[in-house]
């Protein structure tokens, strides 16, 4: 049996946390031990992570001093695998992998690096990233980058997109709480950290195009561009438009949503958009990259349309709620293609064969 440590800061609500909490809790355990490193001991999965995964925590804040913990912790327990699931621990982790000669490390990247990555002293810890066993992108758009971008072999790359929990989803979409949807109102949702690369700030100009339609948007999600966003919803006037926060059960909202729009500036595998679609809930999504295109089956489970073209993208919202999809056809456009049972298998494959 492998011992598999994953690390990551925290289990708070987000795509990373998302795909090894569902790691954690699906692999085989005839095979494999998950233990699971986190900074912090927080954050929503927790309580959905199984009862046998053992949970360290590091009791840190910042990535730069994790790896003083990190270091010793690999040492005293002798993982066969380490598997970060996060960036810049990977960057920080890569030069010191040589130091453990009988562990395997991999390394599963959350974004197209040269649109996230901006930071110098970050960049310069890419250049170790061949150190790795093994890389895992989430979409040919971030494999791409990463050989053209960062000069890493080709051959240490393997894409894997991300897993769909639908035990979790379909347990939790139906439960019975007020959104405070109009029903005279078409409702479109929104989800996403309130930052720039999200594009909220594009989707309230788009907002700003349907103020006389009955249309309304709901964001969820919170985060540091909050007040600037606040701030713009009120010079727009835009009554067409309501901030949530973060809420414990976003699946409901993705059910009964008419429409789910993703407005990103670039993504790496957005698992909301799988999460609408197996919700049964169509998408619109931005133009951009990050695995969108693989995700959207044009016409059965969504529409891509650039949104930087603010007027077209609202007929687009406008064309798409004056239609009916067929909510069958848009869950397994997800479920024949990402469902947990399926991607599973191709990280045990890796783990086994690593």
């Amino acid at each position: 049996m492998k011992t598999i440590l994953f690390i990551l800061p925290d289990l708070n609500q987000g795509g990373a946390e998302r795909v090894i909490t569902t790691l954690c809790n699906e692999l085989d355990r005839k095979k494999f031990c998950p233990k699971l490193v986190l900074f912090k001991k927080e954050g929503y999965y927790l309580n959905h992570l199984k009862n046998d995964v053992e949970v360290i925590e590091l009791n840190v804040s910042r990535i730069r001093y994790s790896i003083f913990k990190i270091v010793p912790l690999i040492r005293k327990l002798k993982p066969e695998i380490v598997f970060t699931g996060w960036g810049e621990i990977s960057a920080f982790l890569a030069p010191i992998i040589s130091l453990f000669p009988k562990t395997k490390f991999i390394t599963r990247e959350t974004n197209v690096v040269s649109e996230h990555v901006k930071r110098k002293e970050i960049l310069f810890f890419y250049r170790f990233y061949n150190n790795f066993n093994q890389i895992i992108a989430q979409s040919d758009d971030m494999k791409n980058d990463l050989v053209k971008n960062f000069q890493i072999s080709e051959n240490n790359i393997v894409k894997i997109n991300n897993p769909v929990d639908f035990d979790l989803i379909n347990g939790l979409k139906d439960q019975v709480i007020d959104l405070g949807f109009k029903s005279s109102y078409k409702n479109i949702v929104a989800i996403g950290n309130l930052s720039p690369r999200k594009g909220f700030d594009l989707l309230l100009n788009v907002m700003n195009e349907l103020k006389d339609e009955n249309i309304h948007l709901t964001i969820l999600g919170d985060g540091a561009f909050k007040e600037e966003l606040f701030h713009q919803k009120e010079h727009l006037e835009l009554e067409n438009v309501t901030f949530k926060g973060n809420v414990p059960n976003p699946f409901i909202y993705l059910k009964q949503a008419d429409l789910f729009i993703l407005s990103s500036r670039y993504e790496g595998f957005p698992n909301v958009l799988l999460e609408a679609g197996a919700c049964g809930t169509f998408s619109l999504a931005n133009n951009a990259p990050g695995g969108i295109n693989e995700i959207i089956e044009d016409g059965i489970n969504g529409r891509i349309f650039s949104i930087e073209d603010t007027t077209g993208f609202a007929s687009e919202i406008k064309n798409i709620l004056d239609k009916n999809y067929n909510k069958d056809l848009i869950v397994n456009s997800i479920y024949s293609r990402f469902s947990k049972e399926i991607i599973i298998k191709k990280y045990e494959s890796i783990f086994e064969n690593i």
